[in-house]
């Protein structure tokens, strides 16, 4: 039976749909742009509780992602998709798309894997499901005008691995049901990507994953790419719960964009499979425990972080990592679930309320902070930008969960910066 709690989630919850639906973002809360003015500070004794936050999550989620996935699922993404580019030397509409839906998916995931139930949030979940197996389906299916590209180039591998993982973090409801034909597609596509060959740096990592949901899904994964990916990256390993970006240190967010997230993925894999190495599997949770909380010590006072190092398009997406810790329940004690959720809500509230993040129909710009065309590099379009969706792995925890009923609480530099005493940070070890 539904606590009260939830029943009144539920019902603002019916109210914010209803109101997207009807055209209209809901009037307390609304998701549109916002002028650049200086940011200011978002969480206070005033602001929506936990589960009114979970819903601000699901309806900019929705707007993310709500045009690439009925597009798609009518064949017509290619169609109706602009491809806005750094640069352009290169044509990145050979790649746009399957980068769309590949990253769009891996963030969406979790969320979509809690399945429908008889709630506004579970029936609108219900809907998206439909329209990611569709479009799963077009873009597998050589007969369709949406068939992408898996193996033309270098980058098809990276978003076949951004599929891959969105396929093992939805196994029920994203692989489960797919018909058989677009099992068989599926499964196709992934293997036509080995024959790109990755560079020796974070690339290796997309080869693991793909290899590892051929390995869940197909029982035909290719285990030395998976084990050669992380061996490289404990022999690349820094200290203090950081990775190289192959043997160079590069001070950026891509621990957080692909190294920590893929690297627990493909170990929890392995380990599902029966292929448990227990060392491996520590040293791979404690130092993605280590880099959360040094996420989490990034974000600002007033939900901004340092603008640090290449991708930053990606924009919230720098915080997956932080994201997936929480999702797994593996935040190192010092953090509560709440402190996390309030950052993070700061965080997308920020960016995604940014004047020109979207343009006229939906579509996501490049910036960081609204419309901002040279933080992109020759490597980033339209379909790249929508990496950002990894912030919300955190809907794969349930309304229930303690992550979105506990009281709102400050996070880390929040407390710090009002005075209040806390204890000292420490580096780890291993």
């Amino acid at each position: 039976m539904m606590s009260d709690r939830v029943k009144a989630y539920t019902g603002l919850f019916l109210l914010v749909m209803s109101m997207l639906v009807a055209g209209a973002a809901p009037a307390q809360r609304p998701v549109k742009a916002a002028k650049h003015t200086a940011v200011k500070q978002k969480i206070t004794a005033q602001e929506p509780d936990g589960l009114q936050q979970r819903a601000y999550f699901v309806q900019t989620l929705i707007k993310i992602g709500d045009p690439v996935l009925q597009a798609l699922s009518k064949g017509e993404l290619k169609k109706n998709m602009p491809v806005e580019a750094a640069t352009v030397a290169t044509d990145r509409s050979r790649y746009t798309y399957l980068e769309a839906l590949g990253r769009l998916l891996s963030g969406m995931a979790p969320w979509l894997e809690l399945g429908p139930d008889a709630t506004a949030e579970g029936q609108l979940r219900e809907k998206y499901i439909k329209l990611a197996l569709a479009g799963i389906k077009n873009a597998t299916d050589p007969g369709s005008p949406d068939y992408m590209n898996f193996n033309k180039g270098g980058q098809p591998l990276v978003d076949a691995a951004f599929l891959a993982q969105a396929l093992l973090r939805a196994p029920v409801q994203l692989w489960g049901r797919l018909d058989e034909t677009t099992k068989a597609n599926v499964v196709r596509e992934l293997k036509s990507s080995r024959v790109i060959l990755p560079s020796q740096s974070n690339w290796l990592l997309f080869s693991a994953i793909v290899e590892a949901a051929l390995l869940k899904f197909d029982n035909s994964g290719d285990r030395m790419r998976m084990d050669y990916a992380i061996r490289m990256h404990m022999n690349w390993y820094k200290g203090d719960g950081a990775y190289g970006d192959g043997a160079a240190f590069h001070w950026d967010y891509y621990n957080s964009f692909v190294i920590q997230p893929m690297l627990v993925d493909v170990t929890r894999t392995l380990t599902e499979a029966g292929f448990k190495d227990e060392r491996i599997n520590t040293l791979v949770m404690t130092r993605a425990q280590r880099y959360a909380a040094v996420q989490e010590r990034l974000i600002s006072p007033e939900g901004t972080y340092p603008p640090i190092g290449r991708s930053l398009a990606y924009r919230f997406g720098a915080f997956q990592s932080l994201s997936q810790i929480a999702l797994l329940h593996q935040l190192p004690s010092e953090i509560t679930p709440q402190q996390v959720r309030c950052a993070l809500y700061s965080v997308i509230k920020n960016q995604i309320e940014a004047s020109g993040t979207f343009d006229q129909n939906g579509w996501l710009r490049i910036g960081i902070y609204g419309s901002q065309p040279g933080i992109g590099e020759d490597y980033i379009s339209t379909g790249s930008l929508y990496l950002c969706s990894v912030a919300y792995l955190v809907l794969g925890l349930s309304p229930d969960d303690d992550f979105w009923k506990k009281p709102n609480a400050e996070w880390t530099q929040k407390k710090i910066w009002t005075g209040k005493d806390m204890p000292a940070d420490h580096a780890i070890k291993n």
